[in-house]
């Protein structure tokens, strides 16, 4: 027990290591329009994320989910990937302050966990590891979830701009940065597999981590915006799993 907790401490305190250098790296990053607004929770929830890792990373673990970036009420409310704040708070047990991006969009408020608005990919995919597997220690055991990109994009509407979606010259240089975290990241965990979250997570996981010991898989992304997704997220993401030999409980 104590060397499982000396390995579970010693993976949290390299990724938020991680983490702070990739902030450092992004920082003096500018996007071209229609970006207007860019959020970093690393930087101003960085205490929730920093006990997320610190609380569950657990080098060795089975697998990696990798999503792409924080939704507009998910981590950049929570600091959590997929954060939706109620799962955040009720299943994970984690609660804390958030503070304010530097230039906050007035449609966009960060509320941190006074957010009244749920974020639906973070509602099924941890509701679905609270349903399969009953206690966050049971998932964490084998599971591990982050984000490739810790930026919020968003247009002068308030409009979400994903990472895919951004321009040739601004989306080289993000995505340096990130493969490079992405890698160091994986490196920590030493998972079997890595599994995307979506087309755009699992192609960035085999561009990033190639060489590496770990593979790379995909499964459905949980978005509100995917007709199959709200045919039934779990059920597919659960059948998915199980062809990589991650089938729940």
């Amino acid at each position: 027990m104590r060397k499982s907790g000396a390995r579970q401490a010693s993976a949290g305190a390299r990724l938020e290591r991680i983490a702070e250098a990739l902030c450092k790296e992004l920082a003096p990053l500018r996007f071209a329009p229609p970006v207007t607004h860019v959020y970093n929770p690393l930087v101003y929830a960085r205490d929730v994320y920093g006990a997320y890792v610190r609380r569950y990373a657990r080098a060795g673990c089975e697998a990696v989910l990798l999503g792409m970036n924080p939704g507009p009420f998910g981590m950049a409310q929570s600091g959590v990937p997929f954060g939706d704040v109620v799962m955040v708070r009720e299943w994970l047990g984690l609660e804390g302050a958030v503070g304010k991006p530097p230039v906050e969009h007035p449609a966009r408020p960060v509320l941190g966990f006074d957010c009244p608005r749920r974020e639906v990919s973070g509602t099924r995919l941890w509701g679905f590891a609270r349903d399969a597997f009953g206690t966050p220690a049971r998932f964490f055991a084998r599971f591990f979830v982050i984000n490739y990109c810790p930026l919020v994009f968003m247009e002068a509407s308030g409009r979400n701009v994903t990472p895919d979606k951004l321009g040739a010259e601004d989306r080289t240089r993000l995505l340096a940065a990130c493969d490079r975290a992405l890698r160091a990241g994986v490196e920590c965990l030493a998972p079997r597999i890595v599994i995307g979250v979506g087309h755009f997570a699992a192609a960035r996981a085999a561009a990033a981590l190639e060489g590496l010991p770990a593979a790379v898989g995909r499964i459905l992304h949980p978005s509100p915006q995917s007709p199959a997704a709200n045919r039934g997220w779990a059920a597919a993401a659960a059948e998915q799993l199980a062809r990589y030999g991650l089938a729940p409980p």
